[in-house]
């Protein structure tokens, strides 16, 4: 069984649904409220939390500025917000909250940022925000993009992605045999935070716990002459009760 809500995800894996795999064309959440319904049980459970290569490489889904396209970032087409409609309609201080708290960016670089936005609109493409926000605060010594930080904001605003991982989480037991594996992958400090205190939570909850997480430390990454990307990637696992 495979479950992912981008509908060219779904669309390129068509064949194996030929040689029996069921697809799914849903979010992780809805997925797994669904297959708890039907007391559907699982041996093992992978969850892959980021953003897949096809939709960072394409230009007209908008979620990176290496190209200039529109600027979408919606992992599922049906999601009715844009990262435009953020960038054209939130408020200076609104913009300045959400590039802090999803982008992890300063206050006062983020607040140059917003105000810049706002001064600017309206913002239709990825390259013309990329530009905008380098004009805006520079490169300075930073290794990455000064642009990193806050597309990485909207990407998460736009697709709702911390908010499902916290609604995803209480959901895995219950999809688990006795003695099920979970294993999630995060790409970013922020979603391995939130598994990181949720499995927390069960190493110390005593008989409440229902899993069982065998090792504290994640298994992290490295780099990959053929997949750069995955220097980023964090594994952490646990065991059904």
């Amino acid at each position: 069984m495979l479950v992912d809500r981008d509908e060219n995800a779904i669309k390129t894996l068509g064949d194996l649904a030929e040689k029996g795999v069921t697809l799914i064309h849903k979010d992780f959440v809805s997925a797994a409220q669904d297959l708890v319904k039907q007391g559907r049980k699982f041996d093992v459970i992978l969850a892959d939390l980021g953003v897949s290569s096809p939709q960072l490489d394409r230009a007209e889904r908008g979620f990176s500025f290496r190209f200039d396209g529109p600027l979408d970032m919606r992992m599922d087409s049906r999601t009715e917000i844009t990262a435009a409609d953020i960038v054209n309609s939130y408020s200076v201080d609104d913009l300045t909250r959400l590039i802090i708290r999803y982008g992890e960016e300063s206050l006062g670089r983020a607040r140059r940022i917003a105000q810049a936005i706002v001064k600017a609109r309206p913002i239709q493409g990825t390259t013309e925000l990329a530009d905008l926000i380098k004009q805006t605060v520079g490169r300075g010594n930073m290794k990455h993009h000064p642009a990193t930080r806050t597309f990485q904001a909207l990407r998460i605003e736009v697709n709702r992605e911390l908010k499902l991982i916290e609604e995803l989480l209480p959901l895995l037991p219950r999809l688990l045999n006795k003695g099920g594996r979970v294993g999630i992958i995060s790409f970013h400090s922020l979603e391995d935070r939130l598994i990181k205190r949720y499995f927390s939570e069960q190493a110390t909850a005593g008989y409440e716990a229902e899993l069982i997480v065998p090792e504290k430390k994640p298994v992290s990454g490295t780099e990959d002459a053929h997949n750069p990307r995955s220097r980023s990637a964090k594994f952490r696992y646990a065991v059904k009760k």
